[in-house]
């Protein structure tokens, strides 16, 4: 059994400059939110940030998760029966997702293999894969323990 992943918080404003980006307040908000809370859609984030970022708007937030996507600070995970993107700021392993079908809960789930891409097609078409993006989809713990009262109740 693999010891769990750690993850510390990075320091975002020199990640920001790495990337010739400029490090400011919105985007370093933005990064923090989605390292503390992952797969979060841009309305989750607008909504979390908008306390500190009074005058950010929601446009704003797409305008920053889609600049900071393309230059590979996160990552955009588009799942199925979901309605938004989300994203997430785990971007240094090879790692999946599972979600549930009922509540939308959405966990991190380790590669087994370690290194993109994981698995293999049996017909590339010419192809040399860089990734495979496996999400698999069940019902949680606390969907199927609902679902089990409301049976019993008369």
């Amino acid at each position: 059994m693999r010891p769990p992943t750690v993850h510390r918080t990075p320091d975002w404003v020199q990640a920001l400059r790495a990337k010739g980006l400029r490090a400011t307040v919105q985007r370093v908000t933005v990064l923090d939110f989605l390292h503390h809370h992952p797969h979060a859609d841009a309305e989750a984030i607008f909504q979390a940030v908008r306390p500190a970022l009074p005058t950010i708007s929601l446009q704003a937030v797409h305008l920053i998760v889609q600049g900071l996507s393309g230059k590979g600070l996160i990552r955009r995970i588009s799942l199925p029966d979901s309605a938004s993107a989300r994203y997430e700021t785990r971007i240094q392993d090879n790692h999946h997702h599972i979600q549930c079908i009922r509540c939308g809960r959405i966990e991190d789930v380790d590669c087994i293999v370690g290194h993109a891409p994981c698995i293999e097609p049996c017909d590339t078409h010419g192809m040399r894969i860089l990734e495979a993006s496996i999400v698999f989809r069940g019902v949680c713990q606390d969907c199927d323990d609902t679902a089990s009262q409301r049976k019993e109740k008369p």
